[in-house]
């Protein structure tokens, strides 16, 4: 992979952007946390080079002087609301981080549930964490938000939340994704410090929009794409630029809800100078991790177009509105990207059209292509991937990889035993029986090994695949695409 960020570069500046930010209050900061803290793929794909884990890194390099709280909204819990990424609920991925910050000795110091409304799901939630032990706290809607700031600082608005009890000077209030209430609560604990006496500070850290940045640039476009369903916009932060002269690049939520925090925390602290826009509430030091801007163009350019092809397939799936799918044409065609950018759609097609089936092809770090199609035996997906793994063995394609002594009783397995409408083998169930031939064959064995070298790689599918299938295809890190068509006239598991 050509690289166009310095991942080492963007930690070892970030962590001291955060510690000078501290040093600004008495030894305490609310240190607003946004994106994903693992497994940050959108980064890693717009900006070659940055690591999936590149937040979790900077948390290590503060570890003895930080403590974590996450936010989950009520309203997500009760709603069921899913991480498009990992196709996991909010509730299941907090679960699945805090185990994974643990498991790194980072600091977990609570749960807050906001918005708390009583909801059935909420309660289920708050249950499950106090019966593992977890500090929990419940925040229930604040009083007079967001336009009476005498009531919101008060004891009936902020102060009506449970205080939290931290020791660190860094406290990082993260979530599983935008709407949480990460703000909130890291007002409400300003506004507890100071009735405390301790000069706290609040601080934020999102990576995207990237702040130095033009406002087009495709590395922001991309942002505005892969947020199209919240509505987000990027925009020019005006009150940085009458204040300082400088053009700044923020999106609108943090301009629009601006002139109100800075109200409070003026009501809180007492200083209404401690920050004159919304870059400055900001510690984002991403955009001095580029060191190949042309690389990061590009590749902002097939986010962009990855993120077309998502929202037309959450369309026809019934999980996107017609709006988040013009949303992100329109930013296409103001941007002149055009969807044959993406080189690896039409060997997908083409394979398709001549076999008659569905199909899946890859574009392999070398730039070849190689496809599979749908068989009675397996998926397409399961197929490509085996045909891929093939080609970066250098094992002829004739050369049969899985043993059908091996197959049989899979197949059996699905159709006596777990009496399966579809026995037709997954990727999944694939990759399971190339590990079983790879205890014995040797060339399986040097195919399996080749599996990491799909991470990165483009794909795409004649049709919409299954769940089963997308979700090892994200495993494997590999970047897919899909026509918004179904493989079949199935409504279940097509």
């Amino acid at each position: 992979m050509i690289k166009g960020f310095d991942n080492d570069r963007y930690v070892k500046l970030q962590s001291e952007k955060i510690l000078e930010r501290i040093r600004k209050f008495d030894n305490k900061l609310y240190l607003e946390f946004g994106g994903k803290l693992f497994d940050d793929m959108h980064a890693c794909r717009v900006l070659p080079g940055f690591e999936s884990d590149a937040k979790c890194k900077i948390l290590l390099q503060l570890k003895d002087q930080s403590e974590i709280i996450f936010v989950i909204s009520g309203q997500d819990l009760e709603r069921n609301k899913i991480r498009a990424d990992f196709g996991i609920p909010y509730g299941t991925d907090v679960l699945r981080l805090i185990d994974k910050m643990r498991g790194l000795g980072l600091n977990m110091n609570s749960v807050v549930v906001t918005q708390y409304l009583g909801q059935p799901a909420a309660d289920k939630f708050i249950a499950k964490l106090k019966n593992h032990g977890l500090k929990t706290y419940i925040h229930h809607k604040t009083k007079g938000y967001p336009t009476e700031v005498d009531v919101i600082v008060s004891d009936e608005g902020y102060g009506a939340n449970p205080y939290i009890e931290t020791t660190k000077p860094l406290v990082v209030v993260t979530a599983p994704g935008p709407g949480s209430g990460k703000l909130a609560t890291c007002l409400s604990q300003l506004y507890h410090e100071y009735k405390r006496g301790v000069r706290a500070g609040y601080a934020k850290f999102e990576t995207f929009p990237i702040w130095n940045l033009p406002l087009r640039h495709p590395v922001n476009v991309a942002y505005e794409a892969a947020t199209a369903d919240l509505g987000d916009i990027n925009m020019i932060d005006p009150y940085h630029l009458e204040t300082y002269g400088i053009t700044t690049v923020n999106y609108n939520r943090d301009i629009e809800c601006f002139p109100i925090v800075k109200s409070i925390l003026a009501k809180i602290t007492g200083d209404e100078t401690i920050y004159n826009s919304p870059t400055d509430m900001g510690v984002n030091m991403a955009g001095f991790g580029i060191v190949d801007d042309e690389v990061c163009r590009a590749a902002s350019r097939q986010e962009i177009i990855r993120r077309y092809y998502k929202a037309v397939c959450d369309y026809k799936t019934g999980n996107a509105s017609e709006d988040c799918v013009e949303r992100i044409r329109l930013l296409m065609n103001e941007n002149k990207i055009d969807l044959s950018e993406r080189k690896v759609v039409r060997p997908a097609l083409e394979k398709a059209e001549r076999s008659g089936s569905a199909s899946v092809a890859f574009e392999l770090e070398n730039g070849c292509f190689v496809t599979g199609k749908s068989s009675k035996q397996m998926t397409a997906c399961a197929s490509a991937v085996l045909n891929a793994v093939k080609v970066l063995s250098d094992i002829p394609d004739e050369m049969l990889l899985l043993s059908p002594v091996v197959l049989a009783p899979i197949m059996q397995l699905k159709k006596e035993v777990l009496r399966e409408d579809k026995v037709k083998l997954s990727l999944g169930d694939v990759l399971t029986a190339l590990s079983i031939c790879a205890a014995t064959n040797p060339i399986a064995e040097k195919a399996m090994n080749m599996l990491s070298c799909l991470r990165g790689c483009d794909a795409h599918a004649s049709c919409i695949l299954p769940e089963n299938d997308l979700s090892v295809m994200r495993k494997l890190g590999v970047n897919l695409t899909c026509e918004p068509e179904f493989g079949s006239k199935d409504l279940y598991g097509f």
